[in-house]
């Protein structure tokens, strides 16, 4: 199954940032993997994960990770390898680590700069324990504590500090700060032009900014570099933002099946359910989010992937008891509105509420540690609060950071405030692959659908609501009935009247024999 890394044409034609317009009222695809082939990856790893026969081998810092033989002598991952080690080589390549060895690390390496605070390596590896732990935690409060950590590291060591540019690349990505994160890879590529984690990183910066060549050429590079299961979950997630599911959803099953580190394949088990789950294979996106807990308990992302699943299942109670599981005492933001839509969609409106409530404070809470919740904000007040404040949200957001997500969250809040021509533009921007919206993704398929019936575009809103619900027919327990309801009211297309003078009938009438 490790197979080499596919790379088909990685740079995708530009994304032009939509305009604006008056206001009013309201892929190409590459050569695909057999689709049985796919089928008996993922169901390998979700065996493999299930059972979590693995030993926790992590890269090596200036290398291509490759599997150790478990069982070597000091081999990260062999029996007796300290927690704090592992979490050290795997902070070091990009890849996740396991709570308590970050733990373990962190106080390790607090313990060295209180008695060496002059060195700038152990500065940067507390810094990068630090970004870990929150990223995985979602505490904003470790935030400025790896900043401090990692400033202080260049301070003390200027010079081709690839560790601590790195961290301070991966810490602004945490952030959503991608105009940083982008300064910062870019440092940490120039400073170990080798290392494939510096790629990674930039790809996320440039992702996040909409500068779809610029990932292009990122990839291009990181699979020059690199062939580790790292590499081709990050392959996976470039392949998935334009629309090239099979291949995605190959290279995810590889990095499954080839990650060593019991943390490392839970987080790509969580990327192909989520992938699953966005093709509304419920039953294998249920499969692959147990598989992740399995190996992973604390994988939040992973229960939250449930709990969405099993909503889309109409297992609702179990739903909602999920998403509690996924929340815990520090919830994510985007977790918390989608218990909200779920709570609104079952008419429980206070807990509703509630929920939304509780996504404002923690964006607030996030906000004092440097993280940019506008986008999740923006989504809550164009359809739960002040669309008119989610189109002011947006527009600044999308100033920063002309991204996909951002186009579509921005074109639905301009519909919510009734200006639909200019939503237009946006909701185009974030679902044709011409502009960079190459994604398959049902809701911003309903959103332009609805866009294009509120402008009385019959024929395109039917597409776009046909694709929305043959893409994920339960992509939403608020939003998927409103999909299929609008649908129904568009009815069954109208034929198109004969020019003047063509008597239609005429024309196809057979000759006499």
């Amino acid at each position: 199954m490790d197979n080499p890394l596919r790379s088909p044409a990685t740079s995708p034609p530009p994304e032009p940032a939509p305009g604006r317009s008056r206001r009013s009222r309201r892929s190409r695809r590459p050569r695909r993997p057999r689709r049985m082939l796919v089928r008996v990856l993922v169901a390998l790893v979700v065996l493999g994960g299930a059972l979590g026969a693995v030993w926790p081998a992590l890269p090596g810092q200036r290398q291509p990770a490759r599997p150790t033989a478990p069982g070597v002598p000091g081999a990260p991952g062999a029996p007796g390898a300290p927690g704090k080690e592992v979490a050290l080589r795997a902070v070091t390549a990009g890849v996740p680590a396991a709570l308590s060895g970050l733990s373990e690390l962190i106080a390790d390496r607090q313990r060295r700069v209180r008695t060496a605070p002059r060195d700038a390596r152990a500065w940067a590896e507390l810094g990068s324990a630090y970004v870990e732990r929150g990223r995985r935690t979602a505490d904003p409060a470790d935030f400025p504590a790896a900043d401090r950590a990692l400033r202080t590291s260049l301070r003390l060591g200027p010079e081709r500090n690839a560790d601590a540019s790195a961290a301070l690349a991966a810490l602004a990505v945490a952030r959503r700060d991608f105009p940083a994160a982008r300064t910062w890879a870019e440092a940490a590529v120039k400073a170990a032009p080798e290392r494939g984690a510096a790629y990674a990183l930039l790809i996320e910066a440039c992702t996040g900014l909409g500068d779809h060549k610029a990932v292009g050429r990122a990839l291009d590079k990181l699979l020059k570099l690199d062939h580790s299961p790292a590499a081709r979950a990050r392959a996976a997630a470039v392949y998935r933002d334009r629309g090239w599911r099979e291949d995605a959803e190959a290279q995810v099953a590889d990095a499954v099946a080839s990650a060593t580190a019991p943390v490392e394949r839970a987080a790509y088990l969580e990327q192909a359910g989520q992938y699953a789950w966005e093709r509304g294979a419920l039953d294998d996106a249920l499969r692959c989010f147990g598989a992740a807990l399995r190996l992973d308990p604390a994988l939040r992302d992973a229960e939250a992937g449930r709990a969405r699943t099993l909503a889309s299942l109409d297992r609702t109670e179990e739903a909602v008891r999920a998403y509690g599981r996924a929340l815990g005492p520090r919830p994510r933001p985007e977790h918390l509105l989608e218990l909200g839509e779920l709570y609104e969609s079952l008419g429980r409106e206070e807990q509703a509420e509630d929920a939304y409530e509780r996504v404002r404070e923690r964006a607030g809470q996030d906000a004092a540690a440097g993280v940019d919740d506008e986008l999740v904000l923006g989504r809550l007040e164009a359809d739960h609060g002040d669309a008119e404040s989610a189109v002011g949200r947006l527009r600044a957001e999308w100033r920063l950071r002309p991204a996909t997500e951002v186009a579509d969250a921005l074109g639905w809040a301009l519909h919510r405030d009734g200006y639909d021509e200019e939503a237009l533009e946006f909701v185009t921007a974030a679902t044709d692959a011409t502009k960079g919206g190459g994604v398959r993704n049902a809701l911003y398929a309903f959103h332009r659908g609805t866009v294009e019936g509120g402008l009385g575009m019959s024929g395109a809103a039917r597409r776009h609501l046909e694709q929305a619900l043959r893409t994920a027919p339960s992509f939403s327990p608020l939003w998927a009935p409103d999909a299929a309801e609008a649908l129904d009211e568009l009815g069954e297309p109208v034929p198109a009247d004969a020019p003047a003078g063509v008597d239609v009938a005429a024309e196809f009438t057979a000759p006499p024999s």
